[in-house]
């Protein structure tokens, strides 16, 4: 019997680690369409926003890391392949006054910079950035749009978890597991919004049916993994 149980112990214990392991994907996952955009060790799937080969973005033990340094624009990083509907997610880790996020359906070519086309949501150190923002620039947020409603974010240096539910025109923010945002692009609402905030002079944003997954090095550090999506 002492023997039984250390051997349960040991599975057990096998079974827990397998668990955590990051950029993999279960049996389950792959049977529901699941597929990884960043498989920890290369960044095969990814590349610069408007200029092709990704540069100052790292891949170290799993984790993908931004340059720390960014810029407006200059190292914004999309995926090659383009989605329409489809159901995205990731984890990220924020560094002090770090400033990231997420974009869908970036459109390459017509507009200079990734957030003039597709919608951000907003990865951001909340606590130690600039405090005169608005509401809606905070992390969870449909960047300058929609305010993030009562996000659960854990504190700069651990992971959190994010999820970006794209259906037609319907979008919804999660994070660690909590919905915190939901709009519909091109309702009346939406339209409001944008024509009341910096996006009213940007003909290109939002207006994309199917585009890039986008990630940006805008300030700070900013580290991502288990980057995987399915098409819905």
């Amino acid at each position: 019997m002492k023997t039984k149980f250390i051997v349960i112990g040991l599975i057990l214990v096998a079974t827990n680690v397998y668990a955590q392991q990051s950029n993999v994907l279960t049996k389950t996952e792959k049977k529901e369409g699941w597929e990884l955009l960043f498989d920890g060790k290369n960044l095969n799937r990814w590349k610069k926003f408007n200029r092709g080969q990704v540069s100052g973005w790292k891949v170290e033990d799993g984790v993908l890391n931004n340059s720390g340094i960014g810029s407006d624009h200059g190292g914004d990083i999309i995926t090659k392949k383009q989605y329409d509907d489809f159901e995205l997610y990731m984890e990220w880790k924020l560094s002090k006054k770090s400033n990231s996020g997420i974009f869908i359906r970036v459109q390459e070519g017509i507009v200079q910079k990734i957030y003039q086309s597709g919608p951000e949501y907003q990865l951001c150190d909340d606590q130690n950035f600039a405090k005169n923002r608005d509401e809606n620039q905070f992390t969870g947020s449909a960047y300058a749009m929609y305010t993030a409603e009562n996000p659960l974010i854990k504190p700069v240096g651990e992971w959190n978890s994010s999820r970006i539910v794209v259906k037609g025109k319907k979008v919804q923010h999660w994070m660690n597991d909590k919905k915190v945002v939901e709009y519909e692009i091109g309702s009346d609402d939406w339209k409001k919004r944008k024509y009341n905030s910096k996006w009213k002079d940007e003909p290109h944003y939002g207006m994309a049916d199917k585009g890039h997954i986008g990630l940006q090095d805008h300030g700070g550090l900013t580290q991502f993994r288990n980057i995987k999506i399915r098409q819905l």
